[in-house]
């Protein structure tokens, strides 16, 4: 099953809780919360205080994909605010079993990703601490960039890595995600395709924005 799931870096920020209630009515079950703080990506975003607020207001579950540095300080805040899964980055995290570990203890989903130079080796040894990976296929920072196509056999070296553990892990890609590159990335092996900018816009509801997302992959398969 293909999960598409609507970043809120693109939302209409005056209306945002609005805007995750449309993502829940048109048959959503996840969104991401983008946090930034300007030191390991050029831009500052969101905290904690946004999922505390969005959580009472729908059952989607949230995802705090933390792109910041000593994410281990902010993990027991974030899990208290209501976050259903942490996203940490490899470069972050000196002791990412760790963390990831303590992720887990807190009965929230752990998710490990890397920025798009990182070698894929480097989470090697940390991939049956996890949830989910996550692909880069932008370099984080800012929403509505162009999608990276030399990060699709990162897919599937992924894919094959996790075949050689064993594991049964799903793959999050991240980035430049519209009806173009949507299925090219579940053809590499994603089944998680967060994508902002194609869903929150002017041009079509977020319903409309979902179908059409979905659309583009029916029939589509991973080689």
């Amino acid at each position: 099953m293909i999960i598409f799931e609507p970043s809120i870096l693109s939302a209409d920020m005056a209306n945002l809780g609005d805007q995750v209630r449309q993502v829940q009515d048109a048959g959503g079950t996840i969104v991401q919360v983008d946090v930034m703080d300007g030191q390991f990506v050029p831009n500052l975003t969101f905290g904690a205080m946004v999922i505390r607020a969005l959580r009472p207001l729908v059952e989607l579950k949230l995802d705090a994909h933390l792109m910041i540095v000593e994410p281990e300080r902010f993990i027991d805040e974030f899990a208290a605010s209501g976050a259903d899964r942490i996203i940490v980055h490899q470069e972050t995290c000196p002791m990412l079993k760790e963390t990831l570990q303590h992720i887990r203890s807190l009965g929230v989903e752990a998710g490990v990703t890397l920025n798009p130079e990182t070698p894929l080796v480097t989470i090697a040894d940390v991939l049956s601490h996890a949830d989910v990976v996550q692909v880069m296929t932008v370099h984080p920072g800012f929403g509505g960039q162009k999608f990276l196509e030399d990060q699709l056999p990162r897919i599937r070296q992924l894919r094959a890595m996790l075949a050689e553990q064993g594991l049964n892990i799903p793959i999050a890609v991240d980035g430049g995600i519209d009806e173009r590159t949507a299925p090219l990335v579940v053809e590499a092996g994603a089944t998680i395709l967060i994508a902002g900018s194609s869903i929150f816009n002017s041009k079509r509801s977020v319903a409309a924005s979902l179908a059409a997302l979905n659309a583009s992959v029916v029939g589509i398969s991973s080689t």
